[in-house]
């Protein structure tokens, strides 16, 4: 199984417009993130987990042109506001996009892309299917999707174990239930925003230190912001088995 980082950052993130500090400056392009994004292929079947508004441009960087599903996480902006692109792998093709996410996420899709649900076939239209998530293991093809339950404050938001692999943005609570879910993946992805305390995002130390409990072989770290600082300088303060993820990093996984 092939995962593709295609966005490691985040709306806080990287390049701030008019922003003069280090990272939004830096050539270094692991500095330069678009929003969270990861894509998972196996040998029969490639998902996209969240499509940000960075969606298009992380299709074409990736030369992307068969898609099989689109899952979502939470209902934020920057998870979902790209999904009308999707209307290009309608075209190439010529099917109907399954879309899975959760009831209430349903609703905030159906809200911000009404003219898709409008009942008028004009033509161009995003062309999806809704599925709907609950708590229990679905497939997508080959792909075996178990659900994570976690909270971003207080806005319930899925994570997703795909075999060995496990995914999580935009948390900053996991209940012990959920943690056991994710246990002895070798692979790991939680999001770090940053330093300092924040209201709904693991901060880079407890980002580390749930890494160190849940004691995956490798732990990469997303979704953060240009106050994290640059991403040769924070990767030298980790463990040998916690890196920073970057934008277009492609790893296996059994």
């Amino acid at each position: 199984m092939k995962i593709t980082f295609l966005g490691t950052g985040t709306s806080q993130g990287i390049p701030l417009i008019g922003c003069q500090c280090k990272v939004c400056t830096s050539s270094d392009s692991k500095d330069n993130r678009l929003r969270s994004s990861v894509m998972i292929e196996s040998e029969t079947t490639r998902i996209v987990i969240d499509t940000g508004p960075d969606f298009r441009q992380q299709m074409l960087r990736e030369k992307i042109t068969k898609l099989d599903a689109v899952i979502f996480t939470h209902e934020h902006k920057d998870h979902i506001a790209g999904l009308d692109e999707v209307r290009a792998f309608n075209f190439i093709n010529k099917m109907v996009m399954p879309v899975y996410a959760t009831e209430r996420v349903q609703m905030a899709i159906k809200r911000e892309f009404a003219y898709i649900f409008s009942g008028e076939d004009y033509p161009g239209i995003p062309k999806i299917e809704l599925k709907t998530i609950t708590d229990e293991i679905f497939w997508v093809g080959d792909l075996k999707l178990q659900p994570v339950n976690v909270l971003h404050h207080r806005l319930p938001v899925k994570g997703f174990r795909i075999s060995n692999f496990s995914y999580i943005t935009d948390a900053n609570y996991i209940s012990q239930e959920e943690k056991n879910k994710i246990k002895g993946s070798d692979v790991l992805v939680l999001n770090a925003l940053r330093r300092n305390e924040h209201i709904s995002h693991f901060t880079f130390d407890e980002a580390i230190a749930l890494a160190e409990e849940l004691k995956a072989k490798k732990t990469y770290f997303i979704h953060m912001s240009h106050q994290l600082g640059l991403h040769k300088d924070v990767n030298l303060e980790l463990p040998q088995h916690i890196e920073l993820a970057y934008d277009g990093l492609s790893i296996e996984v059994n």
